[in-house]
């Protein structure tokens, strides 16, 4: 067993694993990530980010990478008979808006987003450690590490366990977590990655044939030439037990749903089949070994909502354990991930089989088509942790902000809004989020009354992981304005902010606001998060 243990040990290498792994890695963090797979997987499964999703991704310094990978969501094609007769496209309308940059989700095959990440942990110096699979976990003889047993090679040590590893994950069944909910045996899907002969289909469209015996979905893979998701109802025997897919059961489901000849279908691989699972544990932690993704909750499929849920689980773990390796909180400040997101997971699951019984009720008439499983809910913009104790002060969750928009006032544990803004040493264009971006905690300041307080934040946290940020109007003086400082050229920051004060955790949701004449609940949360400040007080030296 090695000498010295990691800070954390992540099992799993999809994409909530990766996500966790980069942001733990950029904080400085002794990460390692293992996976039972002896090869990175090539399938493509999850269809993309969403928009919240998209914003976490510019966080850790992908999101280019991904959208050129990537492309923007397709109309919809959807066929009746074996003709077209409708086409939708479900984010024709959306733009851009000031506080969302990120209009609509992202198309990108999964094995390409996890290439993605796993370039970016590798500039960190962290690779993923292929063919481990953990078989055990027990607390070490110190209490201060837990010992984690592989079916081969050595055991190693960590401070922190989290499990990424799927909805048969090996950690939540070690841990003894049930994983309760329903199976349903009738909603049954077969997928895989298909070849198709080139010039068959439009690849500019997400093909939909549903009929009244099944269905066919062909949605092109971006950055290949020929290939395609395929997504159908099974095949059946005698008995109406759905049968295994296959390459042939594949040709035989494209002629009898679509018309086209089965020999367009030229190869057919990573074959499986779906079925509908509604399933999430009742806790996240079991002391220092954690539980997000798929390990912790699994739902339908309509709204595209599995993968992002992963993604979003680790961005709320991640700044937190970076918090209590560095010292600056007390291991008490974990059990907000559980408080925060498990409520998350039965919301989500909720939604997900809302959508997808909109999407089956749908797909009944001509015409309708998988745009039911779209909302505003599904962009993850709307989510936000009003009710948790890392808020101050508590703000009333009965009136949830609505997702993507504009709301004045962002309160503690909603999602901060993003805003566009100038330079305030250039007057160069740029965004609130760009400033928002990495892994610190931001306190801004709107207002000329914010200026004393930003200082003294500046002075006893400066070193500690903790940037502000000067909110300037459009024609209040500047002066020389300090580093970093913005100018909010079109008012759209003071519309979303109305207080002078506003605390951003690094998971870009407001932890505490206060008024410039009394900034105790920013103090206070400051105290809980880093510490104690230091001794100079700032605010007497004007």
């Amino acid at each position: 067993m090695p000498d010295t243990p990691a800070d954390v040990l992540i099992v799993g290498a999809g994409p909530t694993g990766l996500t966790l792994a980069v942001d733990l890695a950029r904080r400085g963090r002794a990460v390692r990530i293992v996976d039972r797979s002896p090869a990175h997987p090539r399938t493509s499964r999850a269809k993309g980010p969403n928009p919240r999703s998209l914003e976490i991704l510019a966080d850790l310094g992908v999101v280019d990478e991904v959208r050129a990978a990537g492309s923007a969501p397709l109309p919809m094609r959807v066929y009746r008979d074996h003709r077209p007769v409708s086409d939708t496209d479900p984010w024709a309308e959306a733009t851009p808006a000031p506080a969302a940059h990120y209009d609509r989700p992202w198309l990108i095959a999964q094995w390409r987003l996890e290439e993605i990440l796993r370039a970016r942990l590798a500039g960190y110096g962290v690779h993923v450690e292929l063919g481990r699979e953990v078989v055990g976990l027990t607390e070490g003889p110190d209490g201060q590490h837990m010992a984690v047993a592989f079916g081969e090679g050595p055991a190693e040590r960590a401070r922190y366990v989290v499990g990424c590893d799927g909805a048969h994950s090996s950690v939540r069944k070690l841990l003894g977590i049930p994983f309760d909910g329903t199976t349903a045996e009738d909603q049954v899907m077969v997928t895989g990655d298909v070849e198709l002969a080139g010039g068959v289909l439009d690849r500019g469209r997400w093909h939909q044939w549903f009929d009244e015996d099944g269905a066919v979905m062909l949605c092109p893979i971006p950055g290949t030439r020929t290939g395609w998701w395929f997504q159908a109802g099974p095949e059946r025997d005698g008995a109406g037990r759905p049968l295994p897919p296959s390459v042939d059961g594949f040709r035989r489901l494209l002629t009898r749903h679509t018309g086209l000849p089965g020999r367009h279908l030229a190869r057919a691989e990573l074959l499986s089949t779906y079925r509908v699972n509604v399933r999430m544990v009742d806790r996240y932690r079991a002391g220092p070994v954690l539980l997000a993704g798929d390990a912790a909750h699994v739902h339908a499929i309509a709204g595209g909502l599995g993968m992002n849920t992963g993604i979003q689980d680790a961005f709320n773990l991640g700044w937190k354990l970076g918090q209590v390796l560095a010292g600056h909180a007390d291991a008490a400040l974990l059990d907000t991930y559980e408080e925060e997101r498990l409520p998350v997971a039965a919301w989500t699951l909720d939604l997900a089989s809302d959508r997808l019984r909109a999407t089956l009720e749908a797909i009944r008439e001509p015409g309708g088509s998988l745009a039911s499983a779209m909302t505003e809910e599904t962009t993850g913009l709307g989510i936000g942790y009003r009710w948790s104790t890392l808020t101050a002060p508590k703000p009333d969750p009965a009136t949830p902000p609505r997702p993507g928009t504009e709301q004045r006032g962002a309160l503690p544990g909603d999602r901060a809004p993003d805003a566009p803004c100038q330079n305030a040493a250039t007057g160069g264009p740029t965004r609130l989020h760009r400033t928002l971006a990495g892994p610190h905690t931001t306190v801004l300041g709107l207002g000329p009354e914010s200026a004393a307080f930003l200082r003294e934040v500046a002075v006893a946290y400066g070193n500690a992981g903790i940037r502000t940020c000067r909110v300037y109007a459009p024609h209040e003086d500047r002066g020389t304005p300090p580093p970093g400082s913005l100018v909010d050229h079109q008012g759209h920051a003071a519309a979303a902010y109305a207080t002078a004060l506003v605390v951003v955790r690094p998971d870009h949701h407001v932890g505490a606001v206060a008024s410039a004449d009394d900034p105790a609940p920013v103090r206070e949360y400051l105290r809980r998060l880093y510490g104690a400040p230091g001794t100079v007080d700032v605010t007497r030296q004007g």
